[in-house]
């Protein structure tokens, strides 16, 4: 077993070693008894709502991008839109290490109540948000707990499953973050243009909530965390230092590359200094973990250990990879009928329904494949290359493209997605101790967040920048702002004031630019199927 250096800095053979002789020792009676004591229908209970969970987190991710016309509409703050989806992934991405590393202290069904409640209050307050400030402020809150929540669902996942079935569940994980993903723009498009209005779009995370409640509350199991300290001393283990440094490198960084070009200049005073402040916080936080700065080798924030072990990285880039070439076509193939063929956000959602069909059907197959054949490898080629492929075609689409070509490229980049989004949380797990295994989920639900967030940022930075520079060629008159408060408008359905011919010269600057953001996800493809070639073609041991 190619196992990751332990957190106390233990080499990797020793690691490895010491876990095998751990479970080689277990009595025949604990392996039968397993890791959870919950009756059969109980146990259907559970799963259902901590995958609940899990598509809660991801259909708060992508909701919002055919409900920003409507908030837009209502607030009248064109100036704040891009706020919307920066907060809540800021919120998500600086705080996912600290999750995980709670998980490693805490009672893994405290935490994950707690990270419930606090997503809860973000929806309530977005849901009932007076203002654009209070609907932002809201944003980050349900980042920050769906960070949590999601952390949590894949760690008790971990903790109640074995080895041989834990792959199915993964997969059953990745199925429900997949169908949150997927489907919200779609709900999120139904939402607003019924009566119900887009604040449904929030209040709809109370409901599940409350009905999973009892669940959480009477049924779900606790499960104690590997390392037996008492509370206080708990509380005192984790790396502050190190919370507050990633913080603020994502948000000075998300806030630099989201911005840039739309809301100041690229060479604006702000906008360099935000990328400065990141970069010196980066080095800040990597000189903290390298050292243990107020922290100890054992309780670092990041696990530097891992590092050390190349599969874990190939894991953490490939996993970012593949969730970033998912994230661009949930968020452009809609805005692409919105503008072109002129669809309301429902219906221009509903276009993503191969993509999901596909993303659905492999995500199960690969779980169900693992569990009885665990060899990884080969899956990693096949998701990358159909990546790749998807994306390229995509790139190729302008405004007279078929929907069935559409569609074609879409179910590419979706079937292979959908067959690697969720291994390499069982590929990791396999290659650490079992104590680490909190620290491992957090480390690939680091990859799952910060690779969209990232690859979000820019494509929608490349996507206003092209567009607006395009269309300012055309109107050189109207002003900066102008022409983005256009675009907006135009993709909620909204007239553009230009006349016949430059309405065809705009939407096909548009579509243009849509197409330069698949450049993202084809890179992503590529760089996920050269690492494929990398790992080892080995059967994982359960």
């Amino acid at each position: 077993m190619d196992a990751a250096p332990s957190q106390d800095g233990a080499p990797p053979e020793t690691s490895a070693k010491s876990s095998i002789k751990t479970e080689a020792h277990e009595t025949p009676a604990e392996v039968k008894k397993g890791p959870r004591d919950v009756g059969t229908i109980s146990w259907i209970l559970v799963v259902a709502s901590i995958l609940s969970a899990s598509f809660l987190f991801s259909l708060d991710n992508t909701i919002v991008a055919d409900v920003q016309p409507a908030v837009v509409r209502d607030f009248s703050s064109v100036d704040k839109l891009s706020w919307l989806p920066v907060a809540f992934l800021m919120g998500a991405a600086s705080t996912n290490l600290l999750w995980g590393q709670c998980y490693g202290y805490f009672d893994a069904k405290f935490m994950f109540m707690l990270c419930v409640l606090i997503f809860e209050i973000g929806s309530a307050v977005c849901g009932s948000a007076p203002n654009m400030n209070a609907l932002i402020v809201g944003r980050a809150i349900c980042g920050i707990g769906g960070a949590g929540m999601y952390t949590g669902a894949m760690v008790l996942i971990s903790v109640l499953t074995t080895e041989q079935e834990r792959p199915i569940y993964l997969g059953c994980a990745g199925l429900a973050w997949g169908l949150g993903t997927i489907l919200g723009p779609i709900l999120g498009g139904a939402f607003t243009e019924s009566s119900a209005t887009w604040r449904w779009s929030f209040y709809i995370n109370l409901v599940v909530g409350g009905l999973c409640a009892p669940v959480y509350l009477f049924l779900l199991p606790s499960s104690k965390p590997h390392v037996d300290v008492k509370f206080w001393r708990a509380l005192g283990s984790i790396d502050y230092l190190g919370g507050v440094f990633i913080c603020g490198l994502f948000t000075a960084g998300f806030i630099a590359i989201s911005f840039g070009g739309t809301i100041w200049p690229w060479n604006a005073g702000a906008s360099i200094a935000l990328f400065v402040v990141a970069g010196i916080l980066t080095i800040l936080f990597f000189t903290q973990q390298a050292f243990s700065i107020a922290t100890s080798p054992d309780k670092r924030l990041f696990p530097i250990a891992f590092l050390r072990s190349p599969i874990l990285v190939m894991l953490f880039v490939a996993t970012a990879c593949v969730s970033s070439a998912v994230f661009v076509p949930v968020y452009f193939i809609p805005l692409y009928y919105q503008f072109v063929r002129g669809d309301k956000a429902l219906k221009a959602g509903i276009n993503l329904l191969p993509f999901i069909a596909f993303n659905v059907a492999f995500a199960i197959a690969n779980g169900a494949a693992m569990s009885k054949k665990p060899c990884y490898m080969p899956w990693y080629v096949f998701g990358g290359a159909l990546c790749v492929v998807g994306s390229a075609l995509m790139f190729t689409v302008d405004e007279l493209t078929s929907d069935a070509r559409i569609w074609g490229c879409s179910i590419l980049i979706g079937a292979g997605s959908g067959a690697i989004i969720q291994l390499g949380f069982t590929v990791a797990q396999h290659k650490v101790e079992k104590r680490l295994v909190p620290v491992a989920v957090g480390f690939c639900t680091l990859a799952q967040l910060a690779g969209p967030a990232v690859s979000l940022a820019i494509s929608n930075a490349v996507f206003l920048n092209k567009a607006a520079d395009g269309i300012q060629n055309i109107a050189p008159e109207l002003s900066r702002e102008t022409v983005l408060g256009l675009v907006s408008v135009a993709s909620g359905g909204g007239a553009l004031p230009f006349t016949e011919a430059q309405k065809v010269e705009v939407i096909h600057i548009i579509v243009e630019a849509m197409s330069r953001c698949y450049i993202i996800s084809l890179t992503a493809g590529a760089v996920t199927l050269a690492m494929s070639f990398f790992m080892k073609p080995e059967m994982l041991k359960h």
